[in-house]
């Protein structure tokens, strides 16, 4: 079996290059994921991709590592999950270890060229961040209806209410509308028929 046809070794690339070529961390990264395991390897349909996406942004931890690991784990159970995960962190840890070696935060913040090359690059991440956002929300069908929900549960989050402003309280609410919501759909359905 060729390398390049090792699925092992296909998952831990791509998911090295979404950990080497993204910035701006777990929603700018959603693109790239995006065009690689939904357009070009097409190991999950965009719908999927949409399900994962709340799972791993509910999840506990980065949402990239949750993501390679949903991904890993569709496609070679816990195997493809370790493959997937090693390949999203090994870049972020290489770079930090070089810059631990070679640049000190003197030297960050003397260094002219460093500076204007962060401030380059805070533009390119906001758009990083907006592209998926509106598209997880067209293929997530969030239209003028349905708009209000994420709109006040960020207005919600970004009060700083104790208890209103923890968005641990949005995805268990989240959690049970949908089961409410898809159980009175099915319901209805069975009706129906």
């Amino acid at each position: 079996m060729g390398l390049l046809k090792n699925i092992y070794f296909r998952l831990f690339c791509t998911f090295f290059k979404i950990g080497a070529f993204t910035f701006g961390g777990g929603w700018a990264m959603i693109a790239l994921i995006q065009k690689e395991v939904v357009d070009k390897h097409r190991w999950v349909t965009k719908e999927d991709f949409v399900d994962m996406l709340a799972v791993a942004q509910s999840l506990p931890g980065i949402l990239a590592v949750n993501f390679s690991v949903a991904i890993g784990d569709r496609l070679r159970g816990f195997k493809g999950s370790l493959v997937a995960a090693l390949g999203t962190i090994l870049p972020s840890f290489i770079i930090i270890l070089a810059i631990a070696m070679f640049l000190t935060p003197d030297i960050i913040k003397e260094n002219e060229t460093l500076n204007s090359i962060f401030k380059g690059i805070r533009p390119a991440v906001v758009a990083l961040i907006v592209a998926p956002v509106l598209s997880t929300a067209k293929t997530a069908k969030i239209n003028a209806k349905t708009v209000a929900i994420p709109i006040a549960v960020a207005l919600f989050i970004y009060s700083g209410i104790p208890y209103i402003s923890n968005p641990i309280v949005y995805i268990i609410l989240g959690g049970i509308g949908g089961y409410i919501y898809y159980t009175w759909k099915l319901n209805k359905r069975a009706n129906t028929e």
